[in-house]
C-alpha cells in the first residue's frame, strides 16, 4: 500500500511560494533524491501547471536540474482537475470521485506518492488520506501568500526533524 506524503517549502510564517525563496543546492539535491524514489505524484491543477516547467529542457540548466527533470518526467502523475481536458506525458487526469481515485491509487501502488499543492492537500486531509506531512522550514518571513495548510491545521504528531543544508529544517508529522 502506498503512503501519501504532502511536503513543501514553507516560510517561518507559514506560507508556500516557490517564487519568493528557492532551495539551496543541498536541498535541491535532496529533492532530486526524493523524486527518484517516489512512486508518483498527485497534483492539483495549479501546482501541476507550475511543474510542467520540467517537461522541457532549458539551455541554462546544470546537471542537477536535468536530473530532477528526468526523475519528474519518469514518474507517474495524477492531476486532480475539473477544468483541464488533457494532461502531459506520463500523467492521468482525475476529474471525479477524488476519494475513490486516491484510495484506489494507494491500494494499487507501493512506496511514497507525493501530494503537491496546499489546496489539494487540504481536500485529502479532510478525507483522512494523507499519511505524512513534511514541512521544509526556511528562515524567511513572507507576510503574505498561500499558506501551507489551506484550511484548519489537522491534529498532528511530530515524528522527526532533520537539518538539511545550512538553514532548512524538515519537520515530519503524521496525523494524530
Amino acid at each position: 500500500m502506498a503512503k501519501l506524503v504532502f511536503g513543501m517549502n514553507q516560510s517561518l510564517d507559514g506560507y508556500v511560494d516557490h517564487m519568493a525563496f528557492a532551495p539551496s543546492p543541498t536541498l535541491f539535491r535532496h529533492f532530486i533524491e526524493e523524486a527518484q524514489g517516489q512512486a508518483g505524484s498527485v497534483y492539483g491543477r495549479q501546482m501541476y501547471e507550475v511543474m510542467r516547467y520540467w517537461d522541457d529542457d532549458h539551455p541554462e540548466w546544470d546537471a542537477e536540474r536535468h536530473a530532477f527533470a528526468a526523475s519528474w518526467r519518469n514518474q507517474p502523475k495524477w492531476v486532480v482537475s475539473r477544468s483541464l481536458t488533457s494532461v502531459g506525458p506520463n500523467a492521468r487526469l482525475v476529474e471525479d470521485d477524488l476519494e475513490g481515485a486516491i484510495r484506489k491509487l494507494k491500494a494499487e501502488r507501493d512506496g511514497e506518492i507525493e501530494v503537491a499543492g496546499p489546496d489539494l492537500a487540504q481536500s485529502l486531509t479532510e478525507l483522512g488520506l494523507i499519511d505524512e506531512y513534511r514541512i521544509y522550514l526556511h528562515p524567511v518571513v513572507l507576510g503574505h501568500g498561500k499558506p501551507y495548510f489551506a484550511g484548519p491545521r489537522p491534529p498532528l504528531r511530530l515524528m522527526a526533524n532533520d537539518r538539511i543544508g545550512e538553514d532548512v529544517v524538515r519537520l515530519t508529522y503524521v496525523p494524530a
